[in-house]
């Protein structure tokens, strides 16, 4: 790889370290472009060059945010044997993440208003769509669940975890809230795998 590609990569990985913890801080509405070029020490056009505008900054800085969760909910679940449990697993680490300042702000707080409904759902399933789509599958291949539903049981899923997640996030006492979240969770997928705890 050339220097100069290297290089352009680091400012970008910069500028998105920067406007994470930014947005974090002020959130959308109150992070400038120009705290961010201040911050990073570059120009407009060195900006401009890795991303035409604020929302594509967001847009970048919430991609990385729901890789990251994405890597830390497989980690979570890796050890489990039964992909049901490993679908529990996945599910409790994301409720929570759901406590992180940066996933809080990021990915629940200011991503449906400043990407939109539709591109916020599309980058999240990305991420954890496909991670639910895959740990369905291996429970219809394990013979819980019939084959036939894994599609619509995972957009069911995504959007009770997503709900419990928005909850936590705004609660006044968010370790209740995962608790909750959590028991809420469990009563869900014993409902629909049966109970094999």
């Amino acid at each position: 790889m050339s220097r100069k590609v290297e290089q352009g990569q680091a400012t970008r990985r910069e500028l998105i370290a920067i406007a994470t913890r930014l947005f974090v801080a002020h959130g959308y509405q109150g992070t400038s472009i120009e705290a961010v070029l201040r911050e990073a020490g570059i120009s407009r056009g060195a900006l401009y060059h890795h991303f035409d505008g604020k929302e594509a900054l967001f847009e970048a800085v919430l991609d990385q945010v729901e890789a990251n969760v994405a890597q830390r909910v497989a980690k979570a679940a890796r050890d489990a044997a039964d992909p049901v449990e490993a679908l529990r697993a996945g599910s409790h680490a994301w409720l929570h993440l759901a406590r992180d300042p940066t996933i809080r702000r990021i990915a629940l707080v200011d991503a449906p208003s400043v990407v939109g409904w539709e591109k916020w759902r599309a980058i999240d399933e990305r991420y954890a769509f496909g991670m639910l789509k895959g740990a369905l599958a291996a429970a219809a291949a394990a013979g819980r669940v019939r084959k036939e539903l894994v599609d619509v049981l995972a957009h069911m899923l995504l959007a009770a975890l997503a709900e419990v997640a928005l909850v936590i996030a705004r609660a006044k006492d968010s370790r209740a809230a995962v608790r909750a979240g959590e028991a809420a969770v469990d009563e869900l997928l014993d409902g629909v795998f049966g109970s094999g705890r």
